[in-house]
């Protein structure tokens, strides 16, 4: 891969003038690019920014992260989806205190083996952080490499991202690996864009770029196809009493694991709570391998009690205290007219 060879120089000298500013690269300690990381992970930038900020405000050490009450942590996390994420971080905080005490562990091999830690985001923060040599290898890296480069091979496939990995150590500038990384990152971000429309008058790669030589950058990256998506039809209850609306913990394994939610159910579930009832309309939400198709209702509760696991959750405490998915964010003008 010779274009790789070629790379670094005007790379790096176009990030240095082009950059985005963001707040873990104005301060990039282990904790801030770790944090960064991990909620950037299918998330675009813009998305996260407000969340980072808060995050780091209420939980600015690795020891209040690990002593977070998990109702906490899921409430901070709360609309950034792939909530397994913010489970890792804490379980990988709380490595962190019981094996490096409390000091975030700098060497690669020790920072991969973090929960929820895979070889890019150790290859980030092991860069950014400690400037240590090491690629990472993500889908905006490996769409720059594969149409600098014009290589053809699917790059879903491990073969090809170790192959990607190592061109990249055999090619980086040992003195900078943090701002290489990213300045790659930042390439495929803003400039190297996906679905066959890059910018390539303002890449710096232009004149050295395969894929442009050759006319294929829309061909570039092969990707084997995505299995389709699993469609599930759901009944939604909204139940209301005296200014609240009922809510029930999902269990503590699984999809959307141990978050609340309106009561629903596949397909035409009975209401477990009397009342009348009407209809609140319908929505969709679409996840990695799954896609809902909810139709609501909207009950009147009659009884104060609940089932076992349900609470009654007025406005305030929606915003404050109980975390619920973006899945049910379709529902929520409904649940705020009456609340």
């Amino acid at each position: 891969m010779r274009e790789l060879e070629q790379l670094p120089i005007p790379l790096l000298t176009w990030y240095r003038e082009n950059a985005r500013v963001l707040p873990w690269r104005s301060d990039p300690t282990p904790y801030h690019v770790w944090v960064s990381e991990i909620m950037l992970q299918q998330t675009r930038v813009a998305a996260v920014l407000d969340y980072y900020r808060r995050f780091l405000a209420e939980l600015p050490t690795v020891a209040d992260l690990a002593a977070c009450p998990e109702d906490r942590l899921m409430k901070l996390w709360q609309g950034l989806g792939y909530y397994s994420r913010a489970r890792n971080l804490q379980k990988a905080a709380r490595q962190i205190m019981e094996k490096h005490g409390g000091v975030f562990p700098g060497c690669y091999e020790d920072i991969r083996a973090l929960a929820g830690v895979g070889d890019y985001t150790a290859g980030a923060i092991s860069s950014i952080a400690f400037g240590i040599p090491v690629p990472a290898v993500d889908g905006n890296v490996l769409r720059v490499v594969s149409r600098v480069t014009g290589d053809r091979r699917d790059i879903t496939r491990p073969e090809t991202k170790n192959a990607v990995r190592q061109a990249l150590l055999d090619t980086m500038p040992r003195d900078v690996p943090g701002d290489y990384n990213q300045a790659l990152m930042e390439l495929g971000a803003t400039v190297c864009l996906p679905n066959g429309a890059p910018l390539c008058g303002r890449c710096p790669a232009a004149d050295l770029c395969a894929a442009r030589r050759e006319g294929i950058t829309a061909e570039l990256p092969v990707k084997a196809p995505k299995k389709a998506r699993r469609v599930e039809e759901r009944t939604v209850y909204l139940i209301f009493r005296q200014g609240r609306v009922a809510l029930r913990r999902r269990p503590a394994r699984g999809l959307l694991a141990g978050l609340w939610e309106y009561p629903n159910e596949p397909a035409h579930w009975p209401c477990p709570v009397a009342g009348e009832t009407a209809f609140g309309g319908v929505g969709k939400h679409i996840f990695t391998h799954i896609e809902w198709h909810m139709t609501a209702y909207l009950v009147r509760g009659e009884s104060e009690t609940l089932p076992e696991g349900w609470v009654w959750a007025d406005r305030a405490a929606l915003a404050g205290r109980y975390a619920l998915p973006n899945a049910f964010q379709c529902f929520s003008h409904l649940v705020e007219e009456r609340l």
